[in-house]
């Protein structure tokens, strides 16, 4: 059996973190929380087994989803990034490199899934 996958979710918004957290803690990933940028880099310098972030984009504080996938990339290239926005449509080139971008609503075993396919590469 393969470890979990330690994942960090990015959302300001209550309910739909607890959701996407609840549903991939129920499929076996180890699940940290962040309600906006600057939470999530402390947890990033904190838990150096994050192997995956999947932020939001449209967030309150000093960064969006997309400038904080931009510092994760720079600070912890090994880990994996899923963005996703309700309102924004987002193509490779605004991402960083092998990131992946779904748009809201999302199935949480559509994110759980790809999640796994970025981590057998």
């Amino acid at each position: 059996m393969t470890s979990p996958i330690t994942v960090l979710i990015v959302e300001d918004e209550p309910l739909l973190r607890m959701n996407i957290s609840d549903r991939l803690d129920d499929l076996g990933f180890i699940v940290l929380e962040a309600a906006n940028a600057d939470e999530a880099i402390a947890m990033l310098a904190k838990h150096s087994d994050v192997q995956v972030m999947f932020t939001d984009i449209d967030m309150p504080g000093s960064m969006d989803g997309l400038k904080l996938a931009a510092a994760v990339r720079n600070r912890w290239p090994p880990i994996r990034i899923i963005v996703t926005s309700g309102h924004h449509r987002v193509g490779e080139d605004d991402m960083p490199s092998g990131s992946r971008f779904f748009g809201k609503p999302y199935h949480p075993e559509a994110i759980a899934s790809a999640m796994r396919e970025m981590l057998a590469v």
